[in-house]
Formats: C-alpha cells, sequence, structure tokens
C-alpha cells in the first residue's frame, strides 16, 4: 500500500518572496515542473498534493504552500543538457533563431544558450558553426511568447 498523502498545497509563491525554512524539498526536472495537479513524494519522504486551479511551470526557488501553512521548496533537478556557444553574438542569435524555430525550450544567457542533449539537434548546430558541449545542470528555459509557462497561444 503506498504511503498516504500529507500535504495537499494550493498556491505557490515565487523565488524570493517567501522566507523560513522549509519542510521538505521537491527537487523536480523541466517536464516534472509543469504541473497542474498531481502528488509529489519530496526529498525528505513528504508526499504532498499538488492541486493549482491552472497548470503552471514551478521555477527553482518557488515554494508550494500546504492548507496547513508548510513550505515545500522547489529545486530543479539537473538533467542532461547541450551547452551551445557562437562565434560572435550575432552567430548566437542565428543559432537562437534556429533552435526558437523548432520550438525548442531553451535557456538563454547572454553568451550561450542551454538546449535539451538531443543528437539531431547537436548534430544541426555543429552543422550550423556553433561550439556544442554535454553538460549537467538543472534547466530554467525562457517562458512561452504568449505567456508565461510553457504556452504557445494555441
Amino acid at each position: 500500500m503506498s504511503n498516504p498523502v500529507e500535504h495537499v498545497a494550493r498556491a505557490v509563491r515565487p523565488a524570493g518572496h517567501w522566507s523560513g525554512a522549509p519542510l521538505d524539498s521537491a527537487t523536480l526536472d523541466y517536464d516534472e515542473r509543469f504541473r497542474r495537479r498531481v502528488v509529489l513524494t519530496c526529498d525528505g519522504g513528504t508526499r504532498v498534493l499538488l492541486d493549482l486551479a491552472d497548470a503552471r511551470l514551478l521555477n527553482d526557488g518557488d515554494a508550494l504552500v500546504s492548507e496547513a501553512g508548510a513550505l515545500i521548496a522547489v529545486r530543479a533537478k539537473p538533467e542532461a543538457l547541450l551547452e551551445v556557444r557562437g562565434a560572435s553574438p550575432r552567430h548566437l542569435l542565428r543559432l537562437a533563431w534556429h533552435l526558437g524555430n523548432r520550438h525548442l525550450p531553451t535557456e538563454i544567457h547572454g553568451d550561450r544558450l542551454l538546449v535539451r542533449d538531443d543528437h539531431v539537434i547537436a548534430d544541426m548546430l555543429l552543422k550550423q558553426g556553433a561550439e556544442v558541449r554535454a553538460l549537467v545542470a538543472p534547466f530554467n528555459p525562457e517562458g512561452g511568447a504568449y505567456g508565461p509557462g510553457r504556452t504557445h497561444g494555441h
């Protein structure tokens, strides 16, 4: 028999807008952090029913707020990524366009892009002259163009 749910969380406090020691933490990859309703088993074993009104992206550092007021810290789980660098800012911009044209979630930094590890995408980027390096890190891509989270407006 599975462990019962100990807490129900119906609210999220954004990173930087909560304080105090959390009851537990939930370390989740990018897909696991886009949720509306799911039972989570936290890092310390606490079981929480996340029950939000709408699906949303939980960001690294956010806190789930239980009905009893307990906080569960959200942590971005390291995952297999590709670090993409260009020969110049203009070249990096072209590479970003190619990734966006394929609707790939992309984390954008001033001098590099991060995307999920995919050998087909790596090959495409290398053919475009990119410097590509595999790494493992938390993935926090940009939100959708039509609103926060993973939206395409349709």
